[in-house]
């Protein structure tokens, strides 16, 4: 059973397999592999919701760890946390209106969003990992 402690970790994991899938989907489209690219896509979009579920319940019941790093890597944390945070709010928003524009055919527009949601999309699952890693993993 995973256990409270245990949900930054898996919410990393979810982060970084989010990411994979997004690359995954974005080659699958490039080789035109269009079922293919669609599941990749829709994965994504799943873990990504399984990530926003976990991380809601972890923040609602652990409260919020604080950054504890000194020197150079503060700053550098404070920047990547800022960006993240904005970019993950935008990225709802995008998401959603990327895939209901490729699951109703409406590709055009489909391609036109998608081509900033993927690169905003994979900064924040990529930094997600990069957070977790700078917050729990490493000592400064």
């Amino acid at each position: 059973m995973i256990q409270l402690a245990d949900l930054p970790a898996v919410n990393a994991a979810l982060n970084a397999t989010t990411a994979v899938l997004l690359t995954t989907g974005f080659v699958m489209v490039r080789r035109r592999k269009l079922t293919a690219h669609k599941v990749c896509m829709l994965a994504a979009f799943a873990v990504s919701t399984l990530f926003l579920a976990s991380y809601l319940y972890y923040h609602a019941h652990a409260g919020i760890r604080h950054f504890t790093g000194q020197g150079w890597i503060r700053p550098l944390y404070f920047a990547i946390l800022l960006s993240h945070t904005l970019l993950a709010a935008a990225v709802v928003p995008l998401a959603v209106t990327t895939a209901y524009r490729g699951l109703t055919g409406r590709f055009p527009k489909h391609q036109r969003i998608a081509r900033w949601t993927l690169p905003i999309w994979l900064y924040v699952s990529l930094t997600g990992v990069v957070v977790y890693l700078l917050l729990y993993r490493v000592s400064f």
